[in-house]
């Protein structure tokens, strides 16, 4: 009996360890309205990895889940497109960050508006949605705290047909390659 019973006790305490331990290091999401279509569409559910930021930072292209800016009590997903530091401008209906051009074969449309240039705060993120004219966004004048972001986009897991890994888009290559 007392086997049994440190059996089950055991059982238990790894179950919980590893419930734990999955909640945080993974959410599921569900995305809503049209703001990063292409690619993601309203009521597609997605997979966080919540603890690649422990390791490491956000990156430029990354796919992020955040806190709604204002405090709102909703989080919104969006492409990171320029970091702290860096400078961003949007005009001629393309996207420029530290004064180059990005290639974005992600988006849905180029975006028909207009951003002075602007450098971005130390710890805040420049985000915009795929559906550039469609997403409430870093061009209406709010970045992403880091203490905000709560993970990158990472499993698509409905509907079925887009099921898989998230693709990543680096633009830290782009960048890098016209530099040089």
């Amino acid at each position: 009996m007392k086997t049994l019973l440190r059996e089950v006790l055991i059982t238990l305490i790894l179950a919980l360890i590893i419930f734990f331990g999955a909640r945080a290091t993974i959410q599921t999401f569900i995305v809503v309205m049209t703001s990063m279509e292409p690619n993601f569409h309203d009521g597609q559910r997605l997979v966080v990895n919540k603890a690649i930021y422990i390791f490491g930072e956000p990156e430029r292209g990354d796919v992020i889940i955040f806190r709604a800016p204002n405090g709102r009590q909703e989080d919104f997903i969006k492409r990171i497109i320029a970091l702290a530091g860096d400078t961003v401008e949007v005009k001629n209906r393309a996207v420029y960050v530290k004064g180059i051009e990005l290639d974005e074969p992600y988006i849905k449309n180029p975006p028909s508006y207009t951003l002075n240039e602007r450098e971005i705060p130390k710890n805040e993120y420049f985000v915009l949605g795929d559906n550039r004219d469609q997403s409430n966004d870093s061009h209406h004048g709010w970045m992403v705290p880091r203490e905000n972001i709560k993970g990158k986009a990472w499993l698509s897991t409905w509907p079925p047909d887009v099921w898989g890994v998230v693709p990543d888009y680096p633009l830290e290559e782009q960048l890098a390659a016209s530099e040089t």
